[in-house]
């Protein structure tokens, strides 16, 4: 179950209490969840109780255990528990995040945005644009000629071609009328930058700070991990490298239960515990994974590209971390098991949300770096 899919089911939870005469509110046009604040909290958390609780004329916590008595029984959920002043925390089965992969890597090239008019919400158009190559997307009639434009406009024209993207992405169509976000001037223009940095390293420096944060320009290009941009790209490579690896040694992806963690490794995530922080690191793999559609169409909303550039450099993170305690491929002479199979699927999918948010940027995903 994708945070949409959850979205959806509370959703339909409100609508039956309503229906059925439970609570006296109007059923709001969409509703809201996102991963909790700290770990032991659940999945994902909605704040929709407290919402709907002035317009009920009941407190938060008897609105949160109408709605917690429906949600319990929905498939996908594991456990529904109220905290607070009445937040609803969601845990889900074992199988949603074998369900989160093979969504991903259904989609493919699709994942992450809005599928077409009559298009299964599990497929992807097989004559759409590659993730691969920015080059092939959508064309975008830029807001100025960067070769020639000064500075500010040079950022400006950017920012519009990489919200053209998005806003294609998130299924709202052309929103250039409606304006575009004022910016913090850059220091050079787009010509300098590429001449000095390359093109993947100039667009994602015009990219990466918030709409008036200053565009900080590096001396050089770092081709290292202390680099996000490289960090980013060397992830979806490196995943990339795996699926190559893994046809050598005869076996494929097959999404199902990664098994345990490799002993003697932990997650760098500063938990004493191994075994919790190996877990942790799979658990927030999997969110990032999970809630990359919903950042897409925040970007869009926000008009922030800058939200995707933040939400690749966390998805790479947590790549590698989880990479480093559940290894994908058999070691020695180990033979291809399940939970190869398995982590392979997980590592193409985290392959699939880098590559396609790289393409919403406008910046090459390597197979080789």
């Amino acid at each position: 179950m994708t945070p949409a899919e959850l979205a959806r089911t509370v959703l339909r939870s409100v609508r039956g209490a309503v229906e059925e005469q439970e609570l006296s509110v109007s059923v709001p046009a969409r509703i809201v969840v996102q991963p909790p604040p700290r770990p032991g909290c659940g999945d994902y958390a909605s704040n929709v109780a407290l919402q709907l609780a002035r317009q009920a004329g009941r407190p938060a916590r008897e609105v949160a255990e109408i709605l917690r008595k429906r949600l319990s029984k929905s498939a996908g959920i594991a456990r529904v528990e109220i905290a607070g002043p009445g937040f609803l925390n969601f845990t889900l089965g074992d199988e949603a995040q074998v369900a989160l992969v093979r969504e991903v890597l259904a989609r493919g090239d699709g994942y992450g945005g809005v599928p077409a008019a009559g298009q299964s919400p599990v497929s992807a158009d097989p004559s759409a644009h590659t993730a691969t190559d920015p080059a092939t997307a959508p064309a975008v009639e830029p807001a100025a000629d960067p070769t020639t434009a000064p500075a500010d406009d040079d950022r400006a024209a950017v920012v519009a071609e990489a919200l053209a993207r998005i806003d294609a992405a998130a299924g709202l169509g052309d929103r250039r009328a409606e304006g575009q976000p004022v910016l913090a001037p850059a220091p050079y223009d787009l010509a300098t930058l590429i001449a000095r940095l390359g093109a993947d390293e100039a667009r994602w420096v015009l990219l990466r700070p918030a709409a008036q944060d200053p565009v900080r320009v590096p001396e050089r290009p770092v081709q290292r991990e202390s680099n996000p941009r490289f960090r980013v790209q060397y992830a979806c490579a490196r995943a990339r490298a795996l699926g190559r690896h893994a046809r050598e040694l005869g076996f494929g992806s097959e999404p199902g239960d990664v098994g345990a963690p490799v002993r003697g490794q932990v997650a760098d995530d500063g938990s004493s515990d191994g075994a919790g922080s190996a877990a942790q690191a799979l658990k927030s793999f999997h969110t990032l994974l999970a809630t990359y559609p919903s950042v897409v169409e925040s970007a869009a909303r926000l008009r922030a590209p800058d939200r995707v550039v933040r939400h690749l450099e966390a998805t790479a993170d947590a790549f590698f971390r989880w990479h480093d305690v559940y290894p994908p491929l058999p070691v020695g002479e180990q033979k291809p098991l399940a939970v190869h199979r398995a982590r392979l699927a997980l590592a193409e999918a985290g392959r699939t949300v880098l590559a396609n948010g790289l393409r919403l940027l406008g910046i090459s995903a390597p197979e080789h770096l």
